[in-house]
């Protein structure tokens, strides 16, 4: 199913559509469709395009402090800040964009917001390495937080297996949680932790829209550009895999 989850927003993706246009009007000496193609091409490039579409993902929340959060039962982090790379002496871990997520947590821990920590088993079938979770664990105990009050969940693949393997470990009736995640991933993580019996409070980190002004280069396009519109693509995909199911 995980194979799915990933090919199938493929098929929609800017990339994938570029290509097919491209190809059709080679092959039959179509010249509005190479021209389809190549204004799907550049306009997904523009910067100017795709950090409207970020923005839009992550409109609705903003970045609040740790001290401003009502308590509650526990501080659920997601995973997907973790990145294994091979090194001299083996296996190890870095960073990614989202580490903002574990911190946060680890300061919601600090003030006080919840009596536990709870970090997701982020594991792929072509992950190789420990689970994500277990990495997280060791991170938040050399920040200070006792291990007692530290939970890590099976070995998860999605949004939806990480709130399922929560809702196990909780076992309790309507548990309130603070949600840790990017805030372009919580809606839909929001939406999926409510179907399954929490009650969220967000806490929204990992914001990618800055505050930078509209310049020149926003107008000129890169592939950093396409790239986070497709992103943005898969994601509203997602959103509306988890409408329809939830």
């Amino acid at each position: 199913m995980i194979y799915a989850h990933k090919i199938i927003p493929l098929l929609v993706s800017p990339l994938f559509i570029t290509i097919i246009l491209l190809f059709f009007g080679a092959i039959f000496k179509k010249n509005r469709t190479i021209y389809a193609g190549l204004s799907i091409l550049i306009i997904c490039s523009l910067p100017i395009i795709s950090n409207k579409l970020i923005s839009y993902l992550e409109s609705g929340y903003i970045r609040s402090s740790e001290g401003s959060v009502k308590t509650a039962d526990a501080i659920i982090v997601l995973s997907g800040m973790v990145r294994t790379i091979k090194s001299d002496s083996g296996l190890v871990y870095e960073w990614n964009e989202a580490s903002d997520r574990i911190f946060s947590g680890i300061n919601l821990m600090n003030k006080g917001k919840a009596p536990l920590l709870i970090l997701t088993g982020g594991k792929l079938p072509w992950s190789i390495g420990k689970p994500e979770g277990e990495h997280l664990n060791e991170i938040a105990i050399l920040q200070g937080i006792s291990a007692d009050k530290i939970q890590v969940t099976e070995d998860v693949q999605n949004t939806d297996q990480e709130a399922k393997a929560i809702a196990k470990l909780l076992n309790q009736i309507d548990p309130k949680i603070i949600l840790v995640t990017s805030a372009f991933h919580m809606p839909r993580a929001k939406k999926v932790f409510e179907a399954a019996g929490f009650v969220v409070s967000p806490f929204p980190v990992d914001f990618l829209t800055s505050a930078d002004k509209v310049s020149p280069m926003d107008f000129i396009p890169s592939a950093e550009a396409f790239e986070k519109t497709s992103f943005v693509i898969r994601e509203l995909i997602g959103r509306l895999y988890y409408e329809l199911k939830y």
